[in-house]
């Protein structure tokens, strides 16, 4: 009897994150912290989730500079936490970090990546705006790598080989840049340009690129991929890997 109800008396005297064994790195997008993604984190910890919700300086400096600082922070937050796997969900830029540092390096106990409106395959956007004035001053130098061309980041990364869920936007009020994009597009990136060869699952979802971090249907579908490796909705596409 006693053994029985265990389980149950220890998720009563502890809080549920200190029995977690699962950690989250959240990694932001293009321009913007990591208070966009505090509702993500709110939610991962009431679900039960260790969170490490990373800041870097997007606009700063190069991807191939900024990638390894903002993880192997996050890791080491993971550990710290004593988790005993790792994930990452990260929003646009942030997937592009996960790839370049991926391809060189390791995540000893790395479990599932979640990547929201990833411009896996380049923005016409930065192709379009690169030389506009002001442009290089907003978006900074790793702003101007992410276009579609051969030479852009995304170009020059290869398939993923890590077991990766990718949800995309639809949805846009950016009708200036929208015009510039595949249809559909979420205002940023075009739904054909968040899809990677190696992804293990894929969603295209109603929502925008600024705000589908908060979504609260996005987020559930991002967990949902954390917890069993598929995605659920009605445009869902699971077994890709």
């Amino acid at each position: 009897m006693c053994k029985r109800f265990l389980p149950a008396l220890l998720l009563f005297l502890f809080p549920v994150s200190l029995l977690a064994s699962d950690c989250v790195i959240l990694l932001h997008g293009l321009g913007r912290t990591s208070v966009s993604l505090n509702r993500i984190e709110r939610t991962l910890d009431r679900e039960g989730y260790l969170v490490a919700n990373i800041q870097y300086p997007s606009r700063r400096n190069i991807i191939e500079e900024l990638a390894a600082p903002a993880i192997e922070s996050g890791i080491a937050a993971c550990n710290e936490m004593e988790a005993k796997r790792i994930n990452v969900l990260t929003h646009s830029m942030g997937g592009i970090l996960v790839r370049y540092y991926l391809a060189s390096h390791t995540i000893e106990n790395l479990h599932r990546v979640v990547m929201l409106a990833p411009p896996n395959q380049g923005s016409e956007i930065v192709d379009v705006y690169r030389h506009v004035p002001g442009y290089v001053l907003l978006n900074g130098p790793a702003g101007l790598q992410l276009g579609t061309d051969v030479d852009s980041m995304p170009g020059q990364l290869g398939p993923v080989d890590f077991e990766l869920g990718v949800i995309a936007g639809n949805r846009t009020i950016n009708f200036i840049l929208s015009q510039f994009l595949e249809n559909p597009d979420d205002g940023k990136v075009s739904v054909a340009n968040t899809r990677v060869e190696g992804m293990c699952a894929f969603i295209e979802m109603p929502t925008t690129h600024a705000m589908m971090m908060r979504n609260r249907d996005v987020i559930g579908e991002a967990i949902r991929f954390l917890e069993t490796g598929r995605f659920e909705g009605d445009k869902a596409e699971n077994d890709l890997c």
